[in-house]
């Protein structure tokens, strides 16, 4: 109790007087949280449920490049990162106190650089800049300058670096500092299989027919892990509510967070459609210089995705680029259960995003995605395409053409997903 009032008199004093208080015991105590291995066993909560983008960190870990991992709020990230921490100590069999981890947010550690917490962790553990660790950064762009800090751990010290940020903005920012020395990995809500895995459903070959109601239920639900565990509609107003505070009208300095707020409603009645920034304007009754910036700002905060049109530069950098939802469960406690076959184009997009896809428009008709490798896709769900539709599907020239009907075509995407990886 007595540490407890001392530590919080010093930081009260530290905000106030600017002094930098975080070192010696009080930083370490804080450090010693975050990293419970040092001091015991260590099992994080859960399965790996991920399997396919655990797979990529843990494959990342001979790498000298950083790897960062991006992606919305709350999307899982930190748990993917505890989990290679665990592969680290318990499969690989790494010293546990050449593990180490923080969240860079927190504001106890607001005065201190992201190299004087390293320096610090490294003095804790009696270790020299040449010793070999892991560093686990959580939520690196919070600290100023983090793109030049990571380049001097990865120039200066023997470390294997993973940092994870919710903003792509400040990364995109600041990404010429760590050209050639970093590697993406983006983190999507769960798809449909993670669900499923995540649900602990089970279905056998026979009740394949379940397959549909089960994927119409995860529409519905969309792939946020904590709230398809718990189910409670509260948790993605905040989540939003949060991302619409912190990332966008704080960092951008937008002092109408009501706006911001039905900008975002918008957005949602829109995804699966082409965005008109002009049209947004007048509804809310802004410029539409203001409009495009906005949806620079969700777009940046991973909230949505822009695929722009498929054809030559000019066409592509002039035309209304289309939005989609980053999840669908987002997107139906905004907008309700309305347009299942827009939700199902929404979930396909998710799945080919790597893919670098863009929507195809001529003369009036358009095919949903054409994907990096040429292969034209077109999502009706339950549903057959309309005559002059499906002559221009026919005449477009691709390396190869799908159409997905329902939850079993997805099959189809396979190939290119591997093949793509």
């Amino acid at each position: 109790m007595e540490e407890h009032i001392l530590l919080t008199i010093y930081t009260i004093v530290s905000y106030n007087y600017g002094i930098n208080i975080q070192s010696g015991f009080f930083m370490e105590e804080t450090l010693y949280r975050y990293n419970p291995w040092w001091e015991s066993d260590f099992k994080p909560e859960g399965l790996i449920d991920r399997p396919r983008i655990f797979d990529m960190l843990r494959n990342d870990l001979p790498n000298k490049q950083i790897t960062l991992l991006t992606g919305l709020r709350r999307v899982g990230k930190t748990t993917l990162m505890k989990q290679v921490v665990s592969h680290l100590i318990n499969e690989i069999k790494v010293d546990p106190k050449l593990i180490f981890y923080v969240s860079l947010d927190d504001y106890l550690l607001s005065k201190n650089s992201i190299l004087e917490i390293i320096e610090e962790y490294r003095k804790i553990q009696k270790l020299s800049f040449s010793d070999k660790v892991y560093l686990f950064l959580d939520e690196v762009t919070f600290k100023q300058d983090f793109g030049l800090q990571l380049k001097n751990i990865y120039d200066q010290q023997n470390a294997k670096v993973y940092a994870s940020s919710s903003s792509a903005s400040l990364l995109k920012s600041k990404k010429s500092f760590l050209t050639g020395r970093n590697r993406v990995i983006e983190t999507l809500p769960l798809d449909f299989e993670e669900y499923l895995r995540f649900k602990k459903i089970k279905t056998a070959k026979s009740d394949r027919h379940l397959l549909e109601k089960y994927f119409e239920d995860f529409m519905q639900t969309g792939g946020m892990p904590e709230y398809v565990l718990t189910g409670n509609a509260e948790y993605l107003k905040e989540l939003v509510d949060d991302i619409i505070q912190k990332d966008i009208a704080v960092f951008y300095g937008v002092k109408d967070v009501q706006i911001l707020k039905d900008f975002f409603l918008l957005l949602m009645e829109r995804a699966g459609k082409v965005f008109s920034v002009n049209k947004i304007a007048k509804i809310l009754d802004i410029s539409p210089d203001s409009s495009k910036r906005y949806l620079q700002m969700f777009a940046d905060s991973y909230l949505v995705f822009l695929m722009p049109r498929f054809g030559k530069t000019n066409e592509r950098l002039l035309s209304a680029k289309k939005i989609y939802a980053a999840d669908l469960g987002i997107r139906v406690h905004f907008t309700g259960l309305r347009d299942k076959g827009s939700l199902f184009e929404n979930y396909v997009y998710l799945k080919i995003k790597q893919m670098d896809p863009r929507y195809v428009y001529q003369e009036g008709n358009e095919i949903d995605f054409m994907t990096d490798g040429k292969t034209l896709i077109e999502v009706k769900y339950n549903s057959e395409m309309p005559k002059k539709q499906a002559e221009l599907f026919d005449q477009m020239k691709a390396d190869s053409k799908i159409l997905i009907k329902n939850i079993f075509d997805l099959k189809k995407l396979d190939n290119l997903e591997n093949n793509h990886d």
